[in-house]
């Protein structure tokens, strides 16, 4: 049963590194335009655009006013819910981008993005919805799988495998 396992593949036990970069590519330009493009528009981070006057992780004054729109339970919190969202565009997009606690930054991108499909891009049609869509597919592509060996969570899980805890001595006495 041993061999079996070892036998599988997946792009993390790749042996040839082109493939994990393959593999990287599309992780890696997701959370780019993610923290850049678009949290950074509504998120106050150091890479905010030049026009957008906002404080540390401040969120700009329209985006809770369009989350109240979605009435429910964003009309009772939409300063949490803008947050949020700004905050895992932004911030997630970072993580994503480095490849640092990717699937969870994976989730809370795909809630966004799922969120954003449902009511905000659904009357737009297919193309309105498409940016939100790729996003969405790429989260739940990097949810699953990981960040691959191009990622700092293939890094830091090495070194950590690497170290060794020293046993207890039980036969002390």
């Amino acid at each position: 049963m041993k061999n079996v396992i070892k036998r599988i593949i997946t792009p993390v036990t790749m042996t040839n590194w082109y493939t994990d970069l393959l593999f990287a590519i599309p992780r890696i330009l997701c959370g780019y335009f993610l923290a850049v493009n678009f949290g950074g528009s509504k998120f106050g981070v150091p890479w905010s655009p030049s026009g957008v006057e906002l404080s540390f992780l401040e969120v700009v004054d329209w985006f809770p006013k369009d989350i109240a729109e979605y009435g429910g339970l964003f009309a009772m919190y939409p300063v949490f819910f803008a947050w949020m969202g700004a905050a895992s565009e932004a911030i997630g997009g970072i993580f994503l981008s480095l490849g640092l606690k990717t699937r969870i930054a994976s989730f809370f991108i795909m809630c966004t993005m799922l969120v954003a499909i449902v009511f905000q891009k659904w009357d737009q049609g297919l193309w309105g919805m498409l940016p939100a869509m790729g996003f969405l597919w790429l989260s739940i592509y990097n949810l699953v799988l990981g960040s691959g060996r191009f990622g700092l969570d293939y890094i830091i899980s090495k070194k950590w495998s690497s170290y060794k805890i020293a046993k207890p001595d039980i036969n002390f006495i």
